[in-house]
């Protein structure tokens, strides 16, 4: 079972993902707004949630962690703001980037809007090559696993580098797969992996592990297919009166659909097996 710190909680939707496959237990959560924090409560009792990331310590954090799991906020980046990027006080990449550099996890998974690529993202992946990961990007729409709209986001899968493992926790040592050939993602069904529309890291001598990633989500290009006529869902078209609506609405925005989570952890999932 691989242990999670979910950063930037929101409503849990990536520990609701992870945990589907059956194979993640989420240790601690991390949200700053009050009516999602309620929402973990009520649905995960028993795991602590930290209020602020920015005050959060790696000792704070009961036992090793294997998977550092977050969608960092996208306001200095998405292309319906200012796009200040790092002048923005919502640039919190670096402290998601401190906890990892604490924690030392396996694996981390990051989540962001699309306009990421062309500003921070090359930032994130520098600083995961430094603290020795090895990083592959790929753009998934929701609507890929069958959401009913389109919501476009990256996504970051990141792999430690066997000799930085354990430096964090010896029980996060792992031994390396086999290098083996990542199928390509068909254009002209599916979004690619960011290497065409962004930055790369680890390019020349990647790690096998999250190479390997590229393939067990892809496959032949079938998993990804978008819907091409897939439209927007009415969330707004809620009923009058309903509590919390606003809350709920906000919610809904900043969340990510279960399911590009559960899919990313089962391939996760396969390449720990390979290496047992």
């Amino acid at each position: 079972m691989l242990r999670v710190l979910d950063l930037f909680s929101g409503i849990g939707g990536f520990s609701l993902g992870l945990e589907r496959t059956g194979g993640y237990k989420t240790i601690a959560f991390c949200e700053y707004e009050k009516f999602p924090r309620s929402i973990l409560k009520k649905h995960w009792p028993d795991v602590p949630c930290f209020p602020d990331v920015r005050t959060l310590k790696g000792s704070d954090i009961d036992g090793p962690i294997d998977v550092i799991c977050g969608g960092y906020p996208c306001q200095p980046f998405s292309t319906a703001g200012q796009r200040r990027g790092k002048e923005d006080d919502r640039h919190l990449w670096p402290e998601f980037s401190r906890l990892v550099d604490e924690l030392r996890p396996t694996w981390i998974i990051g989540e962001n809007v699309a306009g990421h690529i062309s500003m921070g993202l090359d930032d994130v992946l520098s600083d995961l090559e430094g603290q020795g990961y090895a990083a592959r990007t790929f753009v998934i729409p929701a609507c890929a696993l069958n959401a009913p709209h389109r919501r476009d986001r990256v996504w970051i899968i990141a792999n430690a580098n066997r000799s930085r493992r354990g430096e964090g926790h010896e029980k996060m040592a792992r031994r390396p797969s086999k290098q083996r050939d990542g199928s390509d993602i068909q254009p002209e069904q599916t979004y690619t992996h960011a290497q065409s529309l962004g930055p790369q890291r680890g390019t020349e001598k990647p790690f096998p592990r999250v190479c390997d990633i590229q393939s067990k989500l892809v496959r032949s290009g079938e998993v990804l297919a978008i819907k091409r006529n897939a439209c927007e869902p009415e969330i707004l078209g809620i009923c009058d009166g309903f509590p919390g609506r606003l809350d709920r609405v906000k919610a809904l925005g900043n969340a990510v659909v279960p399911q590009i989570p559960q899919m990313i952890g089962n391939a996760i999932l396969e390449a720990e097996k390979e290496t047992a």
